[in-house]
């Protein structure tokens, strides 16, 4: 009796690990959010050639996140790291109204390969900070979000240099994600 009520505490206390892939369009705040989340400030970023991963500690969560670059040149590489993903960060610019078909248009492609059909979404609505910045529901409705059938998928209004909207949206995420034990 003693090992079973052991075990149970030891389970209800475990830190969960799970493999997130941060992916959107150039730009779109990625690996300002990463920082964020990693060292709790924003630092000075370039455009990211590749990909940047870190360890993120959130509650009981080990978020294992993968920061891919996001130009045009080096979308196609983003399948290289769809393996063994639990979740799906998809970061929209909300200022870049020009580009949200494009980013709808990557994110559906990317949702109908098979090595994401498990996958959790979350979509950072980042740069909700700025003056012309599209709503969560117009975002919403651009991406096609609705017509996602057989998914779990979240949109979180965020900005990355203030923190704000990116650990409830991590929240959702770690409450969402089935981890397979």
């Amino acid at each position: 009796m003693g090992s079973a009520i052991s075990r149970m505490v030891k389970m209800l206390f475990a830190k969960k690990e799970m493999r997130i892939l941060m992916v959107g369009l150039d730009a779109a705040g990625k690996t300002t959010i990463l920082y964020k989340l990693k060292l709790g400030e924003v630092v000075t970023t370039i455009p990211t050639i590749g990909f940047n991963v870190e360890t993120v500690e959130y509650k009981n969560v080990s978020f294992t996140v993968w920061d891919v670059g996001g130009q045009d040149k080096i979308r196609p590489l983003w399948r290289h790291y769809f393996q063994n993903t639990q979740g799906l960060i998809f970061v929209v610019d909300s200022n870049d109204k020009e580009r949200i078909s494009e980013a709808r248009d990557e994110l559906h492609r990317m949702l109908g390969e098979d090595e994401l059909r498990d996958a959790t979404l979350l979509v950072f609505a980042n740069k909700q900070d700025l003056p012309n910045a599209m709503t969560v529901s117009e975002i919403t409705d651009k991406l096609g979000l609705h017509s996602l059938r057989q998914r779990r998928w979240y949109i979180q209004a965020a900005c990355a240099p203030s923190c704000q909207g990116l650990y409830e949206g991590l929240d959702w995420l770690s409450s969402n994600i089935s981890t397979k034990a």
